[in-house]
């Protein structure tokens, strides 16, 4: 059971959702979860200080999974956390009974919520979309955070994420269409006890200073290594209001950022599409000593050349 009413739900989020929620990956071997490693690995991120974990995802190659594969993986994950961080699912089906059957399933398992896409096929107008979420939140008490994003074929409009945050258990957006002065134009135009989060680490500090409060359902704690520390120190600052300091320590990431931005961000703002560079993801992730193992098939790994250029690159820029 989640730990707030309905009408509690937004107040608790703006307590509750702070500072780095992160996306994790799936460990696999022989295109299955590898169920011993993926424990594994959550004890690690525990133990770096993540505020929470978002899982489940295009991050978590969900998406290529058969459904009994989806409900095992949240078993294990929430058996694998036991309570120990705030935790989350992500939910990308278009049918609304199959969500409210995910809903149902994690809730029992002590998730607090779930980011809900809207589908990716047949619902299109804002009424359609708009009845999709009010249906599932209806029927539902977790938490909804929005994902407003063009991997679901259409992005939010401002107007029809007016009517959404009224609903009742939607408490947050991850703002995922890669334009930064739509992220502050929702945050003056939506109501203030609402959650905006632009999941790019590149704006935080700014995000910060303007009202953000979390980067949610990224990478960015997990990636930057040892340099995690420095991340939440210049968060912890600027929370302070020690601006100076939270700009200089920001500023001393950036070449982490750069590999990041080259390998990831760029193509992903091309394509719209995860699935091939989870690739770089995940050689990341081993590089810095957690598991991960191929991407599922039919998805193609990276090839020798693109890993060594990747490797390389990391092995300059001191986060092990």
């Amino acid at each position: 059971m989640a730990d707030f009413t309905r009408s509690e739900a937004k107040s608790w989020a703006n307590k509750t959702i702070r500072g780095f929620y992160s996306a994790p990956i799936t460990p696999i071997t022989d295109n299955k979860i590898d169920e011993a490693k993926l424990r594994e690995n959550i004890d690690t991120y525990i133990d770096w200080g993540v505020d929470g974990l978002v899982v489940g995802g295009f991050a978590a190659e969900t998406w290529n999974m058969q459904p009994e594969e989806w409900f095992r993986y949240h078993d294990i994950v929430a058996d694998a956390v036991a309570g120990r961080t705030d935790l989350w699912s992500i939910i990308l089906d278009p049918s609304a009974d199959f969500c409210l059957r995910k809903l149902d399933h994690i809730e029992k398992l002590g998730y607090s919520g779930a980011e809900v896409m809207n589908p990716m096929t047949q619902l299109r107008t804002d009424s359609e979309i708009f009845d999709f979420f009010k249906y599932i939140t209806d029927a539902s008490n977790l938490a909804v955070c929005l994902y407003r994003t063009p991997v679901s074929g259409k992005v939010l409009s401002l107007d029809l994420m007016k009517r959404l945050v009224d609903l009742e258990t939607v408490v947050c957006v991850k703002q995922g269409h890669l334009n930064r002065s739509e992220s502050l134009l929702l945050r003056r135009e939506l109501r203030d006890d609402f959650i905006v989060s632009d999941p790019i680490e590149q704006f935080f500090v700014d995000d910060l200073r303007l009202g953000g409060q979390v980067l949610f359902a990224e990478f960015s704690y997990l990636l930057y290594g040892k340099k995690r520390e420095v991340l939440r120190s210049y968060y912890e600052d600027a929370l302070a209001g020690r601006w100076d300091d939270a700009w200089a320590k920001w500023h001393s990431l950036r070449p982490i950022w750069e590999i990041y931005e080259d390998e990831f961000m760029g193509p992903l703002g091309k394509t719209a599409a995860y699935a091939r560079l989870i690739g770089v993801i995940k050689v990341w992730c081993e590089f810095l000593g957690l598991h991960a193992g191929p991407v599922t098939a039919p998805v193609q790994a990276l090839t020798g050349e693109e890993r060594d250029r990747l490797i390389g690159k990391l092995q300059k820029v001191d986060i092990v």
